[in-house]
């Protein structure tokens, strides 16, 4: 849809580059729109570990819309109730955490899609232009609009990973190194080689299935580069006003 810039999105990606993200943890609409106008091709709403309601949700999906810029929202977990809402906003994606076995996998794009293929509720308003797209058109792009991302951020997933990506409906995957590394013993070692034996050979199934593969991390990009990342969110709006306000004082001191 125009109205959430994912097909922005995708033809990056179709045409070779990566999509850089910025992660939205403020409830000011403003610093999405201004990650639009700095040229950030997507953002990750996190709904997860941010104090955002689906009043902040909205007003940051909504500041978007003008800047080519696609909003991702994460959800908070992988419960209908949590995610209906959210796709009724109109977000480019939801990015459903701690999805560990095939059921999960299931349930969250069950949770995502209309009948029969799934059981999203139906209460639409924003997704379709307020009543301006007929409902018929409207439930052709709702099949791959928004797009559908689980979170492999467990040991747990790593070992159903075979089947997780069987799951018909799944659009990307991301990988989540810190939680990764806590649930390997390792909370925060994502540098550690077994971590990243495991990120590899989640990295290269994901690339296997012909799934888009993201991540949020500040590593260096030439690792993710390398793994063949599609997307990736490597800082978020706090951190980047904390580094530039140190730079800042730095000078002055």
């Amino acid at each position: 849809m125009d109205i959430n810039n994912l097909e922005k999105f995708r033809a990056k990606i179709r045409n070779g580059g990566v999509c850089v993200g910025l992660v939205i943890t403020l409830a000011d609409p403003s610093v999405s729109e201004l990650a639009g106008d700095a040229g950030f091709d997507f953002t990750w709403i996190d709904a997860e570990h941010a104090p955002h309601t689906l009043q902040t949700i909205m007003t940051h999906v909504m500041a978007q819309r003008g800047t080519g810029c696609a909003p991702f929202v994460r959800a908070a977990w992988n419960e209908w109730g949590i995610i209906k809402p959210i796709l009724d906003l109109a977000p480019a994606g939801i990015i459903i955490p701690m999805v560990n076995d095939r059921e999960a996998a299931e349930l969250a794009v069950a949770n995502c899609k209309y009948p029969p293929a799934g059981n999203r509720g139906f209460g639409v308003r924003r997704g379709a232009g307020y009543g301006a797209v007929p409902t018929p058109e409207y439930l052709r792009r709702s099949d791959s609009d928004p797009m559908v991302i689980i979170q492999i951020e467990h040991i747990n997933a790593v070992k159903h990973l075979d089947e997780i990506l069987k799951v018909p409906g799944i659009d990307s995957v991301c990988i989540g190194p810190c939680d990764l590394s806590g649930s390997m013993g390792r909370l925060g070692d994502v540098n550690h080689p077994e971590v990243l034996r495991v990120i590899d050979e989640v990295s290269a199934k994901v690339k296997r299935a012909g799934l888009l593969l993201g991540t949020a991390s500040g590593a260096p990009f030439e690792m993710w580069k390398a793994r063949g990342i599609d997307w990736i969110a490597p800082i978020g709006d706090t951190e980047c006003l904390f580094r530039h306000a140190r730079t800042i004082l730095e000078n002055y001191r």
